[in-house]
């Protein structure tokens, strides 16, 4: 057919022209801001870097995939397939073939030459370095393998541009290629994105260079957005070459969705080269500063703030002075070497963060030199705010928080209690989903369930507790949010190559993510406030997370995969082949739920950076635990008691959740066994039993009021039994509720054995998180263990296993109750918090109140006879 344009009809199906021009129109803009960088960094600053080499090296490979693309255009991208002759088919190919290779080598170009630039930004910065060179060893170690990839995608690889391409030949999809690199492009987008955002927050600018700066950052979240819209054109061009493999015998038509992939796929090329080209301008920008200081200099300057005193020295750069330095500034001589930053040499690197940065940044270089040095005692009290915004001046230790205190804390760190049990209730739903697709078997789906709690056992005892013993509670918070989005990106490739190792992986670095949250997240609940209070706050948390497990599921199964629930029907309807089709379809469509959770979860990440939330040093956690050291240092077996109580607490806790665990897994084939003619299916009766189970959270947080933990700890374990053992031998609605109230009973378990095995441990409060936290592995155990009993012995027979491991875990509350040295360990003290916090808070109790008065007497009176704020001495270096 012909390929002219004349037709208007057939113009308007020809979408090469636009991309064609928009291809066009970004090259020429990346073309000229490469340009400038470099007539700034040659001509005005008169130093090349490393990442300039690079941007210039991410130019020259982007021109190259951006002719591939406009070449492509000329021979038939864009178009219709059946519009293309058959004499452009191998050109086409030739194109398509070009632009794959080109695509990743370029984005890791123009990544390499920003996180080169990030390294410039604050060489004292450790944590910031380390972050930004582990992205840059991402960036280069991906890009490096997605080209290979790319290169390699046929084998052999003459077999690219065949067509058709020969039965001997084995070749991976292009758009499948695309899509499954997809997470590492988005990870590293968001890496540079935040990457230095509390370096940049923790500037003072001018208003002129802060609106700067938000442009030129805001390009790179736009970045990001390109990289979703992009993917969202190559997902549409999946679904066209799903289509042709799932409807081989459908008629071919040019307004049917087959065999189109040039027409479908163009658009998606079109986005990866705005891609390119945005990120090459968003790079280039902040070395243009120079440069627009010798010709505009206007523009960077606010002459209409007067705090911005800022002149330029010979060569275009900005010697800028805050007005509260320049009223303290005494007549010291300055070496004009020292006092400018300088272009050659070791201060030259400066040149690149002139464009971001104040005189007080630079002072640590020059310290012994420059008069800028010289800082007041009282204006280094009015910096001592971390942040504009949060005041981080004598923070107050978490455990000295009172009730209304750590209200505000503890409800943002609920916040990541429902988070993983979102994860937990929607991952539950998509592995069985996933099933069906690339038909797993029960060990298998097994596998999947052990991966995910096995990475608790992975998580906290690796890196979880260094960052927690180390950096603290917000860095650890940071840290899981961080890799729980990761995981959830992983879910694309899974989801686009159909793959069980992808989907594994994908949930053992999910679980990695949430373990982590745990190892802070439950300590932190159960340490923050008055300890009397521990498991009250611990359960209302856990609470919420049961509230997570609920909606997720429910969203899953009711929206996500609300047409594939009936699975018999639509095989009967569609047929085995058309089926699977079907569920990867939901699949792909979940995958933008993942996607928006991975995005929360990077903008909470950021966001917990700025909250001001408490820490507590293993100082703090001493100090409390030494106002009751008798009763703590009490040998049991010879051994401290803090210590029995920590190791059982473990013990137990591996029962619990393995046990919790089993139930779980065979929940509705245990309601389809006992009663199969039900009106309300399987599903809907788990979903009763999650929400009883979050509900008996609630109601165990408010007991604590009223009954000691520990004998509501051994209430619920021996419920637990006792309603286990039942469905053992009950059929019918008696059999579901045996079922709905062991969930019922296993609801407070976790949160007292964790609160109570916390108590008196002092320095050691983070390790002993640690090991509880790591005990939640128990779930990657039990359901394996309780599988061959149910293959060999019945379902309902299964459940002495859930009996075994729940008789297992009472041996803690046991020990408890009757232990009389633990009894005087874990039970709560209200009496001798109340004192140390009013001491703390300078509210004397009534024995000290009258010779607090006669001291409070005595020191204003001695205050009239001296200067107490007089004037303060300076000290110039």
């Amino acid at each position: 057919m012909s390929t002219s344009s004349s037709n208007p009809v057939e113009a308007l199906q020809n979408r090469g022209p636009v991309v064609l021009a928009v291809t066009i129109a970004l090259l020429i803009a990346s073309t000229t801001f490469v340009v400038l960088r470099l007539i700034s960094r040659i001509g005005v600053v008169k130093r090349v870097s490393w990442d300039d080499h690079f941007i210039v090296l991410a130019w020259l490979i982007a021109f190259g995939f951006s002719f591939s693309i406009c070449w492509g255009t000329h021979v038939g991208l864009g178009r219709h397939e059946v519009d293309i002759p058959v004499q452009g088919q191998q050109s086409l190919k030739k194109a398509e073939y070009a632009f794959s290779v080109l695509y990743n080598p370029a984005l890791m170009s123009t990544k390499t030459s920003i996180l080169i630039f990030y390294l410039t930004l604050a060489k004292t910065q450790q944590i910031f370095r380390w972050a930004t060179i582990a992205t840059l060893l991402v960036v280069n170690v991906a890009g490096i393998a997605l080209t290979f990839l790319n290169i390699f995608q046929c084998h052999p690889v003459s077999a690219v541009f065949e067509d058709p391409v020969s039965s001997a030949a084995i070749c991976t999809d292009i758009v499948t290629l695309y899509l499954s690199s997809s997470p590492a492009n988005i990870v590293t987008d968001l890496a540079i994105l935040f990457l230095p955002m509390p370096i940049l927050t923790s500037m003072r600018l001018p208003r002129k260079q802060k609106i700067i700066l938000i442009i030129t950052f805001s390009f790179g979240a736009f970045v990001a957005v390109v990289d979703v819209v992009r993917i969202a054109y190559l997902q549409a061009a999946f679904q066209v070459r799903l289509s042709e493999v799932g409807k081989q015998n459908a008629t071919e038509s040019r307004i049917t969705e087959q065999d189109d992939f040039s027409w479908y796929a163009s658009l998606s090329f079109m986005w990866s080269a705005v891609e390119v080209n945005i990120g090459i301008i968003c790079a280039c920008v902040p070395s243009l500063k120079p440069l627009a200081s010798r010709v505009l200099p206007s523009i960077l300057r606010d002459t209409n703030n007067p705090s911005d005193t800022s002149e330029l020295d010979g060569q275009g750069n900005d010697i800028q002075f805050d007005e509260t330095t320049l009223q303290g500034l005494p007549s010291v001589p300055t070496s004009p070497t020292k006092t400018h930053v300088g272009c050659h040499g070791q201060e030259g690197d400066l040149d690149m963060i002139n464009f971001l940065t104040m005189p007080e940044m630079v002072q640590p270089l020059e310290r012994s030199q420059t008069a800028l040095t010289v800082i007041t005692r009282r204006s280094r009290a009015a910096s001592s705010n971390f942040y504009d915004f949060v005041n981080m001046k004598n923070r107050k230790s978490m455990v000295k928080l009172s009730n209304k205190e750590s209200y505000f804390p503890l409800a943002l760190v609920t916040i990541l209690f429902f988070m993983w049990g979102f994860a937990y209730g929607l991952l539950s739903i998509l592995n069985a989903q996933f099933q069906l697709v690339v038909h797993m078997s029960t060990g298998q789906s097994l596998g999947l369930h052990a991966a995910y709690y096995a990475a608790y056992f992975v998580g906290p005892l690796t890196f979880g507790q260094w960052v927690l013993k180390r950096w603290g509670f917000k860095a650890t918070f940071i840290t899981g949010l961080c890799i729980y989005g990761c995981g959830t990106l992983i879910f694309w490739p899974s989801a686009v190559l159909t793959s069980f190792a992808a989907f594994l992986i994908s949930n053992f670095i999910v679980g990695l993510g949430v373990a982590t949250l745990e190892v802070a997240g439950n300590p932190f609940v159960a340490l923050c406030g008055p300890p009397e209070h521990a498991e009250t706050r611990l359960n209302i948390s856990q609470g919420v997370q049961a509230i997570g497990s609920v909606v997720s599921p429910i969203l899953a199964q009711k929206v996500f995969f609300k047409s594939v629930q009936d699975t018999p029907s639509l095989i009967s309807r569609l047929g085995l082949s058309s089926f699977h089709e079907h569920v990867l379809t939901f699949l792909l469509d979940v995958q933008w739920a993942y996607l928006g959770i991975a995005l929360f979860d990077v903008l909470l990440a950021a966001a917990f950076y700025y909250f001001p939330i408490p820490e507590a040093s293993d100082e703090d956690f001493e100090a409390i635990a030494e106002k009751r050291r008798s009763i703590n240092m009490r040998k049991v077996a010879g051994l401290p008691v803090v210590y029995i109580t920590l190791a059982l607490g473990v013990f137990s806790q591996f029962c619990y959740v393995g046990g919790q665990e089993a139930v779980a897994g065979v929940f509705e084939d245990y309601v389809a066994l006992v009663k199969p003619n039900s009106a309300i299916s399987p599903f809907d009766y788990q979903a009763v039993g999650h929400t009883v189970f979050a509900v008996g959270r609630f109601l165990t947080a408010f007991a604590g009021f009223v009954v000691k933990p520990r004998w509501i700890l051994l209430f619920l374990y021996f419920g637990a039994i006792v309603t286990a053992a039942l469905a053992m031998s009950l059929d019918g609605y008696a059999g579901v509720s045996m079922i709905v109230l062991t969930l019922f009973f296993e609801s407070g378990i976790f949160s007292m054995i964790y609160a109570m095995s916390l108590r008196g441990l002092g320095v050691y409060t983070k390790t002993g998180a640690v090991f509880i936290t790591a005990a939640t592995s128990g779930g990657a155990i039990f359901p394996v263990v309780m599988n061959p009993v149910q293959n060999s012995r019945g379902l309902q027979y299964a459940f002495c296993v859930v009996v075994a491991v729940f008789s297992f875990g009472t041996c803690f509350p046991l020990y408890l109750v009757t232990v009389p040295a633990a009894k005087q360990q874990v039970d709560p003290v209200q009496e001798a918090y109340v004192h140390e916090l009013a001491i703390e808070q300078n509210r004397p109790t009534s024995s000290y109140r009258r010779a607090a008065k006669v001291i409070s007497t005595d020191v204003r009176r001695k205050k009239k006879f001296l200067d107490l704020d007089g004037p303060t001495a300076e000290h110039v270096e």
